[in-house]
């Protein structure tokens, strides 16, 4: 059974713990499995565009319900979309609750909802990364100017450390009652080095493969890309640090790939975060050398609490009898940390 544990603030919250399915044993396999298995279209959105500041729009994929009910804003990963899998069920975890929820795709990311392997492109010379937070600090005061309801978010793996950045950045101010990150890559170079050894290479190429054409897309229609953007480094990129040092980093200001991932990385921000905080990874994570976890908790300030199950894999964490019994556990476990501080009141 659950045992009611304390949060940061002193919330109690339902923390199960994390039985590996038996059946899905390993961080790769537990990686892959959603992805291969759970339906794309778990979620009936409404979407929105909602104009930002700097001449463009943000893609909100909204999930209904009961007006005043709280909100919960949830952010994927690299090339994710509100789409995503795990977007889906964390939106179906709020659901259960009778929250609302919306799922913010970062700029380049939205996908068209009659093929979703098509992803819709940008109005501005620019796409998005890891350390980037004025959309997500946008959206959070545009909701709370225009809605009286709790806000909480949760962010998975680049989302997160987006999510966690922006948390520190604020400090208590951020206007979300409570967040949690899963599978966040705290340390960003030590996550595009740890990729680029053994089998981990192997989850390299889907993301440059649409990356790279992004990137190039955005060097043909914009001239300021076009004198930022190494073009011909991108076609050659076949790691995330060449990539980030051909397009990311100069497109998006910075001197080069180390000096994007030394700003960017939550790991330096953890410890001025003031909102209740759940971070929630497994050690086994493809994604992230493990003893980065143990830094993080180090770094982090005394709201934010840590749960490093030994198994779970990346945005994984399948637990469950048989295959046609799975069960997402991280999903479950943000969620219930979120309802200690939006259903109880918080602080």
């Amino acid at each position: 059974m659950p045992a009611e544990q304390r949060g940061p603030s002193g919330e109690l919250f339902a923390e199960p713990a994390f039985r590996a399915a038996w059946w899905l044993r390993g961080g790769h396999r537990q990686s892959v499995w959603g992805r291969l298995t759970r339906l794309r279209r778990a979620i009936a959105y409404r979407r929105e565009n909602l104009a930002t500041p700097d001449g463009d729009s943000l893609v909100l994929d909204w999930m209904d319900g009961p007006p005043g009910s709280p909100i919960l804003v949830v952010l994927h990963g690299l090339e994710g979309s509100s789409y995503s899998v795990y977007i889906q069920g964390m939106l179906a975890q709020a659901a259960r609750r009778g929250w609302r929820g919306v799922a913010m795709n970062f700029r380049s990311c939205a996908r068209d909802p009659g093929d979703l392997e098509r992803m819709i492109p940008n109005g501005r010379p620019r796409l998005y990364h890891s350390g980037e937070t004025e959309d997500l600090d946008f959206l959070v005061r545009t909701l709370a100017a225009r809605e009286a309801a709790p806000l909480a978010a949760i962010g998975a793996s680049l989302g997160g450390n987006v999510l966690l950045k922006l948390l520190g950045e604020k400090g208590a101010r951020s206007g979300l009652r409570a967040a949690a990150a899963l599978s966040t890559p705290y340390d960003l170079a030590a996550g595009a080095r740890h990729l680029e050894s053994g089998l981990r290479r192997l989850y390299l190429e889907p993301f440059l493969k649409t990356l790279r054409p992004k990137a190039l897309s955005a060097a043909e229609r914009f001239p300021e890309a076009a004198a930022r953007i190494d073009v011909e480094g991108v076609r050659r990129s076949r790691t995330f640090r060449e990539f980030d040092d051909a397009a990311t980093a100069p497109l998006h200001g910075f001197a080069g790939a180390d000096d994007y991932y030394s700003q960017s990385s939550s790991l330096r921000f953890l410890s001025r975060i003031g909102t209740p905080t759940l971070c929630l990874s497994a050690i086994d994570d493809p994604f992230l050398p493990g003893w980065v976890l143990e830094r993080a908790r180090s770094a982090a300030s005394p709201n934010v609490e840590f749960l490093t199950p030994n198994r779970g894999g990346h945005i994984g964490f399948v637990e469950g009898p048989l295959p046609w019994r799975a069960r997402y556990w991280a999903e479950e476990t943000a969620v219930a940390f979120l309802a200690g501080h939006l259903e109880r009141g918080g602080r």
